[in-house]
């Protein structure tokens, strides 16, 4: 029988983490609780405003490259890598949609991922790490009106699954969390470019979100951080190539 010795380990002791994007929001609270459950965590961020530990377009393969050199000598290595960059892109329908920011959504959230992903796996591969991608509920749904968004979130899941399949046998794990709608200023700039787009008032586009999910809430980023600690600890060492919603249970991603 298998030891069950790290079977209820929460812990991250020891562990060295990367969060992209860490320095506010979301990846702020990532970054936070997995300090707090022990780990030796490091930032970036595409500019010096949240004072991250590292300045880094993760769409460039210099920048990217230059942080993983900088994190070998810093860090020493690398045990969990949580790729949580992402843009929103722009709201509007496909024939009214500017190709160049279509371009430039799925630049950042997918290349990004692509890039810190193949840059951490190295490191990723002597210590048997983790991988945690953030994807969202719109990559397991349609959404209308945020097409390159979605298509950036659809790729992320089909990263995961892949990416789990082709490191799974040297004991690196990936997996996708899909969080809902997040509580603050990145969502409440959502509502207010979803009601401009469809001539609504934000209120209305608020409480159309709420009421598509079954707990009829919105969720806050302490439970999508709450998920990654559960993820990247050694108790979950034998989930990988798994999609989490941590969103109340979205039933639709229509009003």
């Amino acid at each position: 029988m298998a030891s069950t010795a790290n079977s209820q380990n929460f812990s991250l002791t020891g562990l060295r983490a990367l969060v992209t994007g860490g320095g506010s929001g979301i990846g702020k609270a990532i970054a936070d609780a997995m300090s707090q459950a022990g780990a030796r965590v490091v930032v970036c961020d595409v500019n010096n405003t949240t004072k991250p530990n590292y300045i880094c377009d993760v769409a460039s393969s210099r920048d990217v490259d230059a942080m993983f050199a900088a994190i070998q000598r810093d860090l020493g290595g690398l045990d969990i890598l949580v790729n949580n960059v992402g843009v929103p892109g722009p709201t509007a329908r496909v024939d009214e949609m500017d190709a160049d920011d279509y371009d430039e959504c799925v630049r950042v959230n997918l290349g990004g991922t692509f890039r810190c992903t193949k840059a951490a796996v190295p490191m990723l591969l002597k210590t048997r790490g983790s991988i945690i991608n953030i994807s969202t509920s719109a990559g397991i749904f349609g959404y209308p009106l945020r097409s390159p968004y979605v298509a950036a979130k659809w790729g992320i899941i089909g990263l995961t699954k892949s990416w789990a399949m082709e490191l799974g046998a040297d004991g690196v794990r990936v997996n996708a969390i899909c969080p809902g709608s997040v509580s603050g200023p990145r969502m409440d700039g959502v509502i207010e470019r979803e009601a401009k787009a469809l001539g609504a008032s934000p209120e209305k586009i608020r409480i159309g979100y709420e009421n598509q999910v079954s707990m009829k809430t919105f969720i806050d980023a302490s439970d999508i951080a709450a998920s990654v600690v559960f993820l990247s600890s050694p108790a979950a060492r034998f989930i990988t190539g798994q999609v989490l919603p941590v969103d109340g249970n979205i039933e639709t991603m229509r009003a």
